[in-house]
């Protein structure tokens, strides 16, 4: 209950600087709304789609799971940046369990990419996509796993390198093939055989994969529950592996 309560206390600490700013909410939209609107004609040129809401059900997807590999990447550089200013230090005067400040900062980005994801499908409804409610809601469950993945890793890594200038080019070397073999350009599909066994190995293709059968109506395609369980255990190894490495860190 102790860490609940202070993963909880944490979590409206964050959420609470984040709205105070939110201009800053407003541009992390600017990027998958161009997005949207830009690049989903050419998808729909290469894929040969009859609508753009048959092209929307296929790329949707991918932006989530882009939002999803980037936002959370980039999350240790936040991290670090309350460690330098001293933010990190205040709450460590506090009862609060390093455990619970750690999860309640990354439940702040499941929520913000979250919004994100709901502002990226109504003006991709406005424009001509399709989807169930309850198949989004589904997908935004998978979506909300792999940001929680995402922002753990990101953690990880910040807390063994520690210093932003070396983070930055770890973080894009590890982000880029990451999101490439997740497809989140164009569908795995269309790529050579061996890029998409490469992409096995991927945890996020699984999820995109499972949130375009979702955005299609496939509900029954067994990609969906074998990507819950993917990133589900994969998101457990990793809050525990980051948890132990902020609790050392910051000790």
């Amino acid at each position: 209950m102790k860490l609940l309560r202070d993963t909880w206390l944490t979590f409206l600490y964050e959420t609470g600087m984040l709205v105070r700013n939110p201009v800053n909410i407003a541009i992390t939209l600017i990027q998958p709304i161009t997005y949207l609107v830009i690049f989903t004609p050419f998808l729909k040129a290469v894929m040969n789609a009859s609508t753009y809401g048959a092209a929307y059900q296929v790329y949707v997807p991918s932006l989530f799971a882009a939002m999803g590999v980037f936002s959370g990447m980039f999350a240790g550089f936040s991290l670090l940046g309350a460690i330098r200013q001293g933010v990190i230090t205040r709450f460590r005067v506090t009862p609060l369990s390093r455990v619970g400040m750690l999860l309640g900062r990354e439940l702040m980005y499941v929520v913000l990419v979250g919004f994100q994801a709901i502002v990226v499908v109504l003006a991709a409804a406005v424009l001509g996509l399709r989807v169930q409610v309850g198949y989004f809601l589904i997908a935004l469950a998978l979506l909300s796993v792999m940001v929680l993945l995402s922002v753990t890793i990101s953690y990880a890594l910040a807390m063994v390198v520690t210093n932003e200038n070396s983070l930055a080019p770890l973080i894009n070397a590890v982000s880029q093939p990451i999101s490439l073999l997740a497809g989140v350009l164009i569908p795995l599909s269309l790529a050579p055989l061996w890029v998409q066994n490469v992409a096995l190995w991927n945890p996020f293709a699984w999820g995109t994969n499972a949130m375009r059968a979702l955005f299609q109506g496939q509900i029954g395609n067994a990609v969906i529950w074998q990507a819950g369980i993917i990133l589900v255990a994969l998101s457990l190894v990793t809050v525990v592996l980051s948890s132990r490495l902020f609790s050392r860190g910051v000790a």
